[in-house]
């Protein structure tokens, strides 16, 4: 891979002279790191409040609850990708230009979690389950490596794409007002808003060049947010109430709660998450020039597991890689690892101050329900795009991957169907995501490694 100015340098030095740096570890001048730092914030900040912002309306927080969510989440994020690009010794960080932070894919089965509580300690459930899921990413990430043949594309492809499958009512539900209770909800004010929002971001990502077409999302939620206030669907008042600068409370959502159909739902989904942060480290690796080993895939999932661990003392979720960043470094061509580093410092910043995530939070339901059809349905691409890579073109594999969509959209098509089960397994079964995943990995093992030795499935790639 064609490597930057540093080579000529390389091949002029003389005795005595600095080794050349690397790209990775390259510190650039101001002018050159704070836009590509603003590149990477503009990638991932939409993603990062994105969970907040659907499990706080789930589980009925007022204004005041959603400022203290979203700062926690943009904090958690913040020091994760610190500590994920400077790493501790060889203990933790990978050393990548990698961003950590609240994943989509915990959604699903957080809002199962919240459906099966009771009013009040919905938020204590979910933060019980992601703690354990942390200590399960510490306990297994060593030997992750080992375990990625259970994962291959067939399996994550799926996985990915129930994620977006799954997600789509609830920016369906946004964009006709959110509230399905309110006498308005779905009338045409609300629907004209999330189409005028998703209409915007399709003419940015048409017509949009470079930087523009990047944060053609966030162009769409600030447009569509400035076309809501004249009709009185944005409340200006979330900011005059939030404080200027504060940090989270430890368990201000009260102290967590240990159900274990909850853990073992956020336990499944964490190892598809493992599964995705090994896959964008190795990418990374290559894009880079510096090939991810071992020992580096294990400092990164270690970085996750103690972000997600630690992450619900103040109102953080299972936290994992962001592919967007990936797609950032791959087409600028930037791969220091102090730019990302300069971008979770910035989120760091944002979550000491409510006030900025206040800002996002009074963004109307129907603005984010026309951009969560872009956000959402993107996953499902994604999913798909991988599962093009997982050799469709074997009879197994298509029964594999039937039944286990099939098994991850019962919930979506008859939200009742396991209404007569136990607790724990509407809790597992309950959630799409869980569901798919389970019945994927089982019917692998079926297929491809339980009394046979026939080739393995497909392994995971760095692409």
């Amino acid at each position: 891979m064609a490597q930057p100015a540093t080579e000529p340098a390389q091949a002029a030095q003389g005795p005595g002279t600095a080794p050349p740096v690397h790209p990775v570890d390259e510190k650039l001048p101001l002018a050159r790191l704070v836009p590509a730092a603003l590149q990477h914030i503009a990638a991932m900040y939409a993603g990062v409040v994105t969970p907040p912002l659907i499990i706080g309306q789930a589980v009925g927080l007022d204004a005041a609850g959603m400022t203290r969510l979203i700062a926690a989440s943009l904090l958690i994020a913040g020091l994760a990708t610190l500590l994920q690009t400077l790493g501790v010794t060889n203990f933790a960080g990978n050393r990548l230009p990698f961003v950590n932070a609240a994943s989509s894919a915990g959604i699903a089965p957080m809002l199962a979690i919240a459906e099966t509580s009771a009013p009040g300690r919905q938020l204590p459930a979910i933060y019980g389950a992601v703690m354990v899921a942390g200590v399960f990413c510490l306990a297994v990430g060593p030997f992750f490596g080992r375990l990625l043949r259970f994962f291959p594309p067939l399996v994550t492809g799926v996985v990915i794409t129930l994620i977006g499958v799954t997600l789509m009512p609830v920016p369906v539900t946004w964009a006709q007002g959110g509230d399905a209770g309110a006498a308005d909800f779905g009338a045409m004010k609300y629907l004209a808003l999330a189409g005028s929002t998703l209409a915007v971001i399709l003419i940015f990502q048409r017509f949009g060049r470079g930087f523009l077409k990047q944060v053609a999302l966030l162009l769409g939620l600030f447009i569509g947010t400035l076309a809501a206030i004249p009709f009185g669907m944005a409340d200006l008042s979330v900011l005059r109430e939030a404080p200027v600068a504060a940090l989270p409370s430890p368990f201000a959502f009260g102290a967590p709660e240990f159900q274990p159909a909850a853990i073992l739902s956020l336990c499944i989904v964490m190892l598809v998450l493992m599964t995705e942060s090994s896959a964008g480290m190795l990418a990374l690796g290559e894009i880079s020039d510096r090939r991810s080993d071992g020992r580096t895939i294990t400092r990164g999932l270690r970085t996750d597991g103690i972000a997600t661990l630690l992450g619900p003392v103040f109102g953080g979720f299972p936290t994992s890689a962001f592919a967007q960043n990936v797609g950032v470094v791959t087409l600028t061509r930037v791969r220091s690892r102090y730019v990302v580093a300069v971008a979770g410092g910035t989120l760091l910043i944002l979550g000491a101050f409510p006030v900025l995530g206040a800002v996002v939070s009074l963004v109307p339901m129907p603005v984010l329900g026309g951009a969560g059809v872009v956000l959402f349905g993107s996953i499902a691409v994604s999913g798909i795009r991988t599962l093009s890579e997982a050799g469709l073109d074997d009879s197994s594999n298509i029964i594999l991957v039937a039944v286990a969509l099939g098994a991850g959209i019962i919930p979506l098509a008859a939200p009742t169907f396991y209404a007569n089960f136990p607790a724990w397994a509407q809790t597992v079964l309950g959630s799409g995501i869980s569901a798919g995943a389970l019945v994927a990995v089982l019917l692998n093992l079926f297929f491809h490694h339980l009394g046979t030795r026939s080739r393995p499935a497909v392994a995971l790639k760095s692409s």
